[in-house]
């Protein structure tokens, strides 16, 4: 089982920029042809994007195709979703689980991830989850969300959040990765924000730039002591699995045994 928890963006129309990422260290690559893109770079950013994904590359690499009701997605999805190096497709701004189908049934390529970056996508949060088989995750797009919702302070968010983790877990997804983190060089906010991220159920986060990675990987690492604590109860389970707790009080069941196995599993990325 693999934990990506590092997911970097990097625009598509800068490939010295895309080489960078890949030699970043991060788990994923995510190469923007949208936000990050102004609209007349759009067609040279597909284009420098298919030649670098026409080969397989070192790590994964999604790509996030242009806002499903723009004039550039159609040619970005049917573009790039048959090349060796296209591991994921990122679909932005998707509101409702149709859009997610017509897609998935269209296309035979790599899996699908759908961003909810409105009100109505948080709404519809579980039915997009579950839409189709091709869909292999969700997030939030909390840049647009945020402006969707008039959302001043950062906790006004929470609510969002928690939907999507909820919905992705009801529909047999991974938990979400975190929204990205906007000031670069504000790596305590960065550290105090994953934490928080973390303590919702998020796993892993996105970036938009490489100095951001080594904080997200440690914030979403478990502890020595949260890997102690797991240890114990794993050694415990195995040595008479009839036990209901450890020596200092704590009950272990089914679901109390299978948490301290993916605490162990993600430490293994160590």
């Amino acid at each position: 089982m693999t934990f990506p928890l590092t997911w970097l963006y990097a625009p598509g129309d800068r490939p010295h920029v895309v080489a960078r990422a890949l030699a970043s260290g991060a788990d994923v690559v995510v190469i923007d042809l949208e936000d990050a893109v102004a609209p007349d770079r759009k067609e040279y950013a597909r284009a420098a994007t298919a030649e670098l994904l026409s080969a397989p590359q070192p790590v994964p690499v999604h790509v996030r195709v242009n806002a499903l009701d723009s004039p550039f997605a159609a040619a970005d999805l049917t573009t790039l979703a048959p090349l060796p190096g296209v591991s994921g497709l990122r679909l932005p701004k998707v509101t409702t689980p149709e859009q997610v189908v017509r897609i998935a049934e269209r296309l035979s390529g790599p899996p699908l991830y759908a961003l909810l970056e409105t009100a109505l996508a948080v709404e519809h949060a579980y039915t997009i989850a579950s839409a189709h088989p091709s869909l292999h995750g969700i997030a939030l797009g909390e840049a647009d969300l945020r402006a969707d919702l008039g959302v001043r302070h950062d906790a006004g968010l929470d609510w969002s959040r928690s939907r999507v983790i909820v919905a992705a877990r009801a529909a047999g997804l991974p938990p979400p990765a975190q929204s990205v983190h906007p000031d670069t060089r504000d790596l305590t906010g960065l550290t105090a924000s994953c934490a928080h991220g973390r303590s919702l159920g998020f796993l892993g986060r996105a970036a938009i730039h490489p100095r951001q990675l080594p904080v997200i990987e440690r914030a979403y690492l478990p502890t020595e002591e949260e890997l102690e604590h797991a240890e114990k109860i794993v050694k415990a389970a195995t040595a008479d699995p009839g036990a209901q707790a450890l020596a200092n009080g704590i009950f272990i069941d089914a679901a109390v045994l299978a948490g301290a196995q993916r605490t162990l599993a993600l430490a293994r990325r160590r």
